[in-house]
């Protein structure tokens, strides 16, 4: 899940090098197809209405 960037995080990036946190969250984002596996989950996850 993404977040938006801000002018401060754009002008920062381009500076620093990806973390391996970094680098391993952009791998899963590309290989783990998220609609799918939420589909599947979701049916099972509570809605948080009860109360």
């Amino acid at each position: 899940m993404m977040k938006q960037m801000t002018f401060a995080d754009a002008e920062y990036a381009g500076k620093r090098k990806q973390t391996r946190k970094e680098l391993f969250l952009i791998e899963m984002d590309q290989v783990v197809p998220w609609k799918g596996l939420i589909a599947l989950i979701e049916p099972y996850y509570p809605k948080g209405e009860g109360g």
